[in-house]
């Protein structure tokens, strides 16, 4: 026996001219997280349905909860005619306990001759002669939603939220600097969720770092890789030049000349792989190198756009997102990664320009950053899903 599940596209309805290449992405999504069933694919401008086996039907639905770019996900029921549509109602809601209903239903072919309103109390009445309930129209228990179409009738009882947003890839790829903290993830997540297709990078700083601090980044991204299935972890080699930097900079602007290195590495690895955006979790005032003014200092390293897609959230609201999206209890575990085992008392909250640009000169940070660079381990998550010594 077969199923068929009914995809509806929401915010890519908005799109005009571009919608037929947002759905094809979205198909060819949906087709890679499937690559271990066997289905039906079909798709227009409205709807997609996907034909599968009634036992890999769950499976399915929970892999394609994942996926972007789908608004709500149903198990729909397809008759030719309205009597085959009116019997087949009766069959299904007669496996269903309930007490009260009510239809709503859309009528997507205009040319069909009994408009919507009158289909819902034609199909209502039937309902209610042949099965003991009664119509409630604002609080029902069960709600029968109809689909008139060219091709026939569809209809279904249950509606389950999908992630929305865009397919992933629409938009190109973004580099994310990702961390071992609550706010990284939260942004690779949002980018991905606008169309965004991600490479990671990593800052390991060994030994002042542990192999447990890198083994929880790459959980991270495992996590978040549910919404992708493409991504890579880039790990920087970052000792070297981490090292000195602390010797040749004023404590209190060693956060502000790392997080400089930093950006002037992922713009070096972005442009190499082709990435259009650099992505980090910097959220406003949040800490010291994220005043307004350390932002302003910090970037100027750098002409690509960097997106913040938590920088107007609070604390608690980031968090909040985090537990929703399964990475909470991994970035709270206790290992330190490079930005917090040499976070000086004091840093600077408004930093200087000129200053940044003279403390740098006393170091060749261009040759470290080469070697950064030449060094760097890649991680493939989509080859290389399983990490044994993870935690």
């Amino acid at each position: 026996m077969t199923d068929l599940i009914l995809i509806k596209y929401g915010e890519l309805t908005t799109k005009k001219g571009n919608r037929k290449l947002f759905i094809k992405t979205l198909e060819n999504n949906i087709s890679k997280k499937l690559k271990d069933y066997k289905y039906e694919i079909k798709y227009n401008n409205a709807r997609m349905y996907i034909k599968c086996d009634k036992n890999d039907t769950k499976d399915i639905i929970n892999k394609l909860k994942y996926i972007f770019g789908i608004h709500s996900i149903v198990i729909s029921y397809y008759a030719q005619t309205k009597d085959e549509l009116f019997d087949l109602v009766l069959t299904i809601l007669k496996s269903k306990s309930f007490k009260t209903f009510k239809v709503d239903t859309k009528r997507a072919d205009k040319d069909y001759e009994i408009p919507s309103m009158d289909f819902s109390r034609m199909l209502g009445a039937n309902i209610l002669k042949n099965i003991n309930c009664k119509v409630d129209v604002h609080n029902p228990d069960i709600k029968i939603r109809v689909e008139i179409r060219k091709d026939g009738f569809y209809f279904y009882t249950d509606e389950i939220k999908g992630a929305s947003g865009y397919p992933v890839g629409i938009q190109g790829k973004g580099m994310l600097m990702l961390s071992g903290g609550i706010d990284s993830p939260v942004a690779g997540y949002l980018s991905l969720k606008r169309g965004v297709d991600l490479e990671c990078l990593y800052f390991d700083s060994p030994p002042h770092t542990s192999i447990q601090a890198k083994n929880k980044v790459i959980e991270l991204a495992n996590i978040i890789n549910e919404y992708s299935g493409n991504i890579k972890v880039n790990v920087v080699p970052f000792t070297k030049l981490q090292e000195e930097i602390y010797k040749n900079v004023d404590d209190t602007y060693i956060i502000t000349i790392m997080r400089r290195m930093m950006y002037r590495i992922a713009e070096r690895l972005s442009k190499k792989h082709n990435c259009k955006i650099i992505i980090n979790g910097e959220s406003i005032g949040q800490v010291a190198s994220q005043t307004l003014t350390s932002m302003s200092v910090i970037n100027s390293v750098t002409n690509m756009p960097v997106i913040r897609p938590v920088a107007c959230m609070d604390k608690l609201e980031i968090i909040a997102l985090s537990e929703h999206i399964g990475t909470y209890k991994t970035s709270i575990l206790p290992y330190e990664d490079c930005c917090t085992i040499f976070l000086p008392k004091h840093p600077v909250i408004n930093p200087n320009l000129d200053k940044c640009i003279e403390m740098e000169k006393k170091f060749d940070y261009e040759s470290l950053i080469d070697e950064c660079i030449n060094n760097i381990e890649t991680i493939n998550l989509k080859k290389d899903n399983k990490f044994e010594d993870l935690l």
